[in-house]
């Protein structure tokens, strides 16, 4: 079965800022967002990386989902998260949602969805050989605006072996 990719504003904004975005069809094919995420993330909204997710969208690789979203998520999310997540429920076996905020990603576990994320994105871009270092890349995101858990680096670096001693 074909495994449907689909994206979230922050992991799409943390890996532009650093220049991750094509490791996305490197490791998944294509990638889908829902309109609502690209409303976050596009033309006028200040997002870092705003260009090169343009580029992706253009390249066709970065699609916007085209089908109506069900709404079966009932909970106080906002709207990018919750159209992730209710198009996974649409499609439960087959769906990887890659979201960052603490909450959303609660809500898809707790109704049995899998979930990743940006680091995670970067662990694999690493053992891809796509990145030369996953720790240059958690630099870059840790010198702008955008945070991740150190737990969660340290645990990428470690299953990498590029965590310091």
């Amino acid at each position: 079965m074909t495994r449907i990719v689909v994206i979230d504003s922050s992991p799409l904004i943390g890996l532009a800022i650093v220049d991750g975005l094509q490791w996305l069809p490197a490791i998944f094919g294509s990638v889908f967002l829902p309109e609502s995420v690209c409303y976050e993330v596009l033309p006028g909204k200040s997002a870092p990386g705003e260009e090169a997710i343009k580029l992706a969208i253009d390249a066709g690789w970065l699609t916007i989902w085209s089908e109506p979203i069900k709404p079966l998520l009932d909970i106080d999310l906002d709207a990018g998260e919750t159209n992730c997540i209710n198009i996974a429920l649409s499609h439960t076996n087959a769906v990887l949602l890659i979201m960052d905020e603490r909450a959303g990603r609660a809500v898809a576990k707790e109704k049995g969805l899998k979930v990743t994320g940006t680091a995670a994105i970067i662990g694999l871009a690493k053992k891809q050989d796509l990145i030369p270092s996953a720790r240059a890349a958690f630099e870059r995101l840790h010198n702008s605006d955008f945070r991740i858990s150190a737990t969660v680096i340290n645990l990428i670096l470690d299953s990498l072996n590029e965590l310091e001693s």
